[in-house]
Formats: structure tokens, sequence, C-alpha cells
């Protein structure tokens, strides 16, 4: 058994690969991976910038596109459409034998709808709308305006991956906002048990953004913190997800078949040269969680990773390392904001530059 298998099958935590290329649909990738444990796939704006840029894969069918005279936009998103769709037939047995709990893969909104609720809920209908699997997830932000967006698509009845999540208080906010979106779905007569969601909770990031404040403070108290901030933020998220999935609010939906929202953990490639390249990985395990990776943290796993329940050990040292964080004048909301907005411009600016690339083929194309 891998130890990307064992993850699930010993720990209750599902590994979801981060990453889609068209390559890896056509030449059996991702079903391998699928088939050495791998149970879902996220994307971002950024991701499927580097695939279409990276490879010809995608040449034919965006000339045929622009051939046809689609516009430079609408030919992006059908090669996105197209990404998607295709990894979730390759996924659609893990949903089916898991009843629903894996078995995904993610479409984002356009990233610069990010601080407009009205524009993110008519982008993710029409998404759900455009690809109708019930494996799908749409992607949005979890941005002050992206809240109330996400409660809206969940009383919909519609299966929401919200991305972007960088403090306990904003994941306070996104919790509530799915058990309020289940609660009105509820009584529209909807089924709850088809609403899938997850919360995808940033990690390697943290460490990037609180590592620079701490070093920019400088004192042996600060500096003996660098490193600690994001698995100690993951554990107390991981007990939040603990706390509100449980009690008599959490019940009243449970025993309609809702299904808890689990927390999954992203950005967990180690940014810091300096840390073990599976940190993120094996301090975060545990069940009714998701981590997603990309390959080289798949590899490195594979090779010296420690399957093993970590997630809800040490917790208390773990809001220790909170209560130290604010004394050396650390505002983890602050830190949340910070890495939010710079998470909406980076999905931006990779939006941008793949649509000036592909700007560039066309034109090219046109003077073949």
């Amino acid at each position: 058994m891998t130890a990307l298998e064992r993850l699930y099958t010993d720990y209750g935590q599902s590994p979801w690969l981060d990453n889609l290329t068209r390559g890896y649909l056509r030449d059996g990738t991702l079903a391998r991976m699928v088939a050495g444990g791998i149970r879902g796939v996220t994307a971002n704006p950024t991701i499927f910038t580097r695939a279409v840029l990276g490879s010809a894969d995608y040449d034919e069918q965006f000339a045929a596109l622009t051939a046809a005279g689609q516009p430079l936009e609408d030919a992006y998103w059908q090669l996105v459409v197209d990404d998607v769709t295709g990894a979730l037939d390759v996924l659609r047995p893990v949903f089916d034998a898991s009843d629903g709990t894996d078995g995904f893969a993610s479409i984002e909104v356009a990233a610069e709808l990010a601080r407009d609720t009205r524009a993110t809920l008519t982008a993710a209908r029409a998404l759900h709308q455009r690809i109708a699997a019930p494996n799908l997830f749409v992607k949005i932000p979890a941005t002050a305006e992206g809240v109330p967006a996400i409660q809206a698509m969940i009383a919909e009845g519609r299966s929401i991956n919200i991305t972007l999540i960088f403090s306990l208080t904003r994941y306070r906010q996104i919790i509530d906002a799915y058990l309020s979106g289940l609660e009105t779905f509820a009584e529209r007569g909807g089924d709850p048990s088809r609403v899938h969601s997850v919360a995808s909770f940033f990690v390697s990031r943290v460490d990037t953004e609180v590592d620079r404040r701490l070093e920019a403070t400088g004192t042996d108290e600060a500096l003996a913190l660098r490193g600690r901030a994001a698995i100690a933020q993951a554990k107390l998220a991981y007990r939040l997800f603990r706390e509100q999935f449980s009690g008599p609010r959490w019940q009243r939906l449970a025993d309609l078949g809702a299904r808890p929202q689990r927390p999954l953990w992203a950005s967990t490639s180690t940014k810091n040269p300096a840390y073990p390249d599976t940190a993120y990985v094996d301090a975060l395990v545990g069940p009714d969680t998701v981590n997603t990776l990309p390959e080289a943290t798949i590899a490195a796993f594979e090779d010296h990773g420690t399957p093993a329940r970590t997630i809800d050990t040490r917790v208390g040292e773990a809001a220790e390392v909170m209560h130290r964080l604010a004394a050396a004048g650390v505002d983890m909301d602050d830190v949340g904001l910070t890495l939010e907005n710079q998470g909406v411009a980076g999905f931006h600016a990779s939006y941008r530059q793949v649509l000036a690339a592909l700007a560039a083929k066309a034109e090219q194309l046109s003077h073949h």
C-alpha cells in the first residue's frame, strides 16, 4: 500500500492532486495517480495558466475555436471546462464508490469577480449549469464579498469549494455560511445529502508572511516562532471544525442527511527550503480532512513522509504558539487579509497572463 493510500485507509484523510493538465488526461497519468491513491483534483487560475502556456496540448483546440470566431475569453473558458470535464470523468468512479465524499474536480470563478458578490453568484451558477456533474466543485474565494455568495450557492443546493481561507476568523464565517445555506436549502425542501463542500485552508503561505513579520521584529522571542504559525493555525482550524460540526444546530442538519464541510489543507508544498519538504503533510493528518498536494510533495511524502494521526495532537501547544505570536505583535487576522489580497491578485495576474499569451497565439495563427 502506498503512503498516500495509507493516509485514507488508516487515517481518514483524502489526498487530492493539486494540478490538472490536458497531458495528464491524454496519457493516463491522472488515471494512474487515482489508482495509486489520489482521490480528487484541484486547480486554480495559476495552474491552468501553467498548463496552457507550458505545452502544445491546447494548440489544436484553441486554433479551432479562434477559427470559428470564438472570443478569446470564451475560448480560454472552453479549454478549462474541457480539462475539468475530463478530470470529472476519471474521478467519477471514486465519487460513486465513496458515496460522494471524494472524486471531485474544481473549477474556479474568474478572479476579477472576487470583490463582487452578485457577479460571483452568477458565474458560479453558470459554471454549475454548464458542466452539470455531481462531482464538480465550483471554487469561490473566501473574501468578504465571497461569503454571501457561498451561502447563496449552498442554499441553491450547489457544491462549492471555498478557496483562499487564511484566518480562523474568516473560517468561522465560512462554516456559518455553509450551515445557514444548508438550513435554507432544507427549508425549501431540498435534500442536503446532495450538497458537498470543502473549506480550503491555506498553510505554507501563512508561514511565509508570518516569518517575514517575525524577522522584521527581530527579537529572540519573535525569531523562535518562525515556521510555527501555519501548522498551529491549521490545528486550531481543525478543532473549530470539530466544534462547529457537532451539537444541536449541526445535528438537525445531519439528521436530514447533510454532510460536514471538510477542511482541505491547501498550499502544502514547502515554500522555505529550510523546512522539511513534507512538513505540511506530516503535521496535518487526521480524519475528515483533505490534503491537496503537488506532484513534488506527493513524491517526497511517498519517499519519506510519516503517515500518522497528527492533526489533533499537541493542540494546546498550537494555541500557545498563537498567543506568543500575538505577544510578538503578529496580528493573524491582518496576516489573513494580506494573504487573501495577494491570493486574489495572483490569480488575477495569472488570468491576464494567459489571455495575453492566447492573444499572441491567435495573432500567430491568423498569419498562417
